[in-house]
C-alpha cells in the first residue's frame, strides 16, 4: 500500500490564493476550504487509499517559546483565518484522517505519520505531499518521499542531495545555518545555501564543522568568515537547528489501516450543500473506497 500525507495548513493557503471566491449558505468566504476538499477527493479518485490530512489548528506552538522571533498568526487574512477550523470539520465529513495541531505543527504531525507508516512493512511507500523544504529531513531512500502535488515533482534522498547539496539528516543542520524566513528565523550571517550545502555536505552536521576555516578540507570562498560568523553565533545556530528539527512523537495512528478511507460521513452531503457544492456529494457517493 501507499499513504499519503498532506500539509493542510499548506493546502489552504495554496488554495485561497488560487481559486476565485466563493461564498457558502451564510455569506462565509470558503473558497479556498472548498479547494483543498476538491483536492483530497481528487487525489482519492487517482487511487490513494490511506490518507492522513495535518492541520495547524492554532499557528503558535511549542517553538514559540524557544524563539521570540517564530511565526505568528499576525498577517493571516481574516477571510482566510476563518476557513482554518471548517476545512478540518469538512476533511472530518470528508471520512478523511484529520490531525489538528495545537502545541506542535502540522510539519511535526506529518514527520510522525511518516515515520510511523515506513516502519509497517505493507507499505511500499509513503508520499508527503508539501514543497516545504523542512519536510525533506523526513526523506527515506525512495521508500518515504516529497511530493509536490502542484508540480508533480517527487523528490525522493537522491532528489534532496542534488537540490540541497546533503542528505535528509542535515537537512535541520542546513537550515540552522541559512535560516528559513517562511518560520521566521534568520539562520547565521554570512552562511547562504551555497556555502552551507557545500561545508555540510563534508561534514553533516553543526558540530562537525572545524572551528579553524584553515583545517576545512573543502573550498568555499570566504572560508574565514564563515567560521568566525558561526564561531560568533554558535548558541544561535544550535537554536535555529533545534527549531528546524521536526518531532516524530506526535499521537497520530496507532496502525496505518486507521488511514484508509472508507467513504463519507452522513455529514458530507448536507455539507457540500452549505459550501454551494452539492455535485461534490454526487460524486463522492460514486467513489468506492479501494479494497
Amino acid at each position: 500500500m501507499n499513504v499519503h500525507l498532506v500539509d493542510g495548513t499548506y493546502e489552504l493557503f495554496r488554495h485561497y490564493y488560487a481559486v476565485p471566491s466563493r461564498l457558502d449558505a451564510k455569506g462565509e468566504e470558503v473558497g479556498g476550504l472548498v479547494g483543498v476538499v476538491i483536492s483530497i477527493v481528487s487525489m482519492l479518485r487517482e487511487g490513494a487509499t490511506h490518507v492522513g490530512v495535518a492541520t495547524d489548528h492554532v499557528v503558535e506552538s511549542f517553538r514559540n517559546e524557544m524563539y521570540a522571533g517564530y511565526k505568528t498568526g499576525e498577517g493571516i487574512e481574516p477571510a482566510l483565518w476563518r476557513q482554518f477550523h471548517p476545512l478540518e470539520d469538512a476533511l472530518r465529513a470528508l471520512g478523511v484522517t484529520v490531525w489538528a495541531m495545537v502545541d506542535q505543527e502540522a510539519d511535526d504531525a506529518l514527520a510522525a505519520a511518516a515515520h510511523r507508516a515506513a516502519e509497517d512493512a505493507r507499505v511500499e511507500r509513503v508520499f508527503i505531499c508539501t514543497p516545504d523544504k523542512d519536510l525533506a529531513q523526513c526523506v527515506r531512500g525512495d521508500c518515504v518521499v516529497q511530493l509536490d502535488r502542484r508540480r508533480a515533482i517527487v523528490r525522493d534522498e537522491a532528489s534532496v542531495r542534488e537540490k540541497f547539496s546533503v542528505g535528509p539528516e542535515s537537512i535541520p543542520d542546513f537550515l540552522g545555518l541559512v535560516g528559513d524566513s517562511a518560520d521566521g528565523f534568520p539562520g547565521v550571517p554570512q552562511w547562504g545555501e551555497k556555502s552551507a550545502g557545500t561545508v555540510l555536505a563534508r561534514y553533516d552536521h553543526l558540530e562537525g564543522i572545524p572551528k579553524d576555516a584553515t583545517t576545512w578540507d573543502v573550498p568555499v570562498r570566504g572560508a574565514a568568515k564563515l567560521a568566525e560568523s558561526l564561531r560568533e553565533h554558535w548558541e544561535e545556530a544550535l537554536l535555529f537547528r533545534d527549531l528546524a528539527t521536526l518531532r516524530t512523537d506526535a499521537e497520530v495512528f496507532q496502525n496505518v489501516d486507521d488511514l484508509r478511507w472508507r467513504g463519507p460521513t452522513p455529514e458530507f452531503a448536507p455539507l457540500c450543500e452549505h459550501l454551494g457544492v452539492p455535485e461534490l456529494a454526487e460524486q463522492v457517493r460514486h467513489l468506492l473506497p479501494r479494497k
